[in-house]
């Protein structure tokens, strides 16, 4: 274990001092990461100028959602953000061999080796927008905060989850560059209320693909609003983590070459 975690430290220093060496470029890169994933909440702030809004939901509270969203994308892409396009251009290219010789676990070195520095900028900023959100909430007890975090961990876990099934499928659906908007697709339902979509997706948001956890329910604890039966949408959400470790490393045994 020892050495696994020296192995990270490494390559986490390896990427803060490659953002060092090229300021410019990191700097021109978290702000488009940023501006790419910020401009659904000035949505939702002319939704809500324009005097509608969502049922049963004021601005601040879904600016709580939208944030809790942004901070979780921006700590998965920190970690995974790397891991799709890594993955697809090793089996394209035929050397996704190199990386098998290694002496250490396959998807620990490709993860590790794309910690991508850029997404603290989508993090940080994420995270401004919380602080603002929840100012303009009213006081949060600690037991809100403790059921928050463990909401917030878990739908990390999802993000991660699906960034590990992605880049599994690179392995056989070597031509899938597409594969991240349909993903972005799924996400997007994470992005607001739940209650203001369907029974079904619903559901499907909270126990098959559950992008739920993602922004709404660790906000719905924030704001007192959760049930004892949501905290059964936890366990999904590690078993969608699960299920992405082991199609990743199922796909890796059945590789053969150059295009999968």
């Amino acid at each position: 274990m020892k050495k696994y975690v020296d192995v990270y430290k490494q390559c986490m220093y390896s990427a803060i001092q490659t953002a060092s060496a090229y300021r410019m470029n990191f700097i021109v890169s978290s702000l488009i990461t940023l501006i790419g994933n910020i401009l659904f909440p000035l949505v939702t702030l002319l939704i809500y100028r324009a005097g509608t809004s969502f049922p049963g939901w004021s601005l601040y509270e879904v600016l709580l959602i939208q944030s809790i969203f942004t901070m979780s994308s921006g700590l998965s892409s920190l970690v995974f953000g790397g891991l799709l396009w890594t993955t697809m251009s090793h089996v394209r290219e035929g050397s996704f061999e190199v990386i098998l010789l290694k002496p250490l676990n396959p998807l620990f070195y490709i993860v590790a080796t794309t910690f991508s520095v850029e997404s603290v900028g989508l993090f940080l900023g994420g995270a401004a927008l919380f602080i603002f959100s929840a100012m303009h909430i009213g006081a949060i007890s600690a037991l809100a905060w403790l059921q928050f975090t463990g909401m917030f961990l878990a739908g990390t876990a999802v993000l991660a989850g699906l960034s590990l099934m992605m880049a599994a499928m690179s392995f056989k659906w070597v031509g899938n560059s597409r594969i991240s908007e349909l993903a972005d697709s799924v996400l997007h339902v994470g992005k607001y209320p739940l209650p203001i979509f369907p029974k079904a997706v619903q559901a499907a948001a909270t126990l098959i693909i559950p992008v739920g956890m993602v922004g709404y329910l660790p906000a719905s604890a924030l704001l007192g609003r959760v049930q004892a039966a949501d905290f059964i949408a936890i366990l999904p959400c590690f078993v969608f983590l699960w299920a992405g470790i082991w199609v990743y490393r199922h796909m890796i045994r059945l590789y053969e070459g150059v295009g999968g």
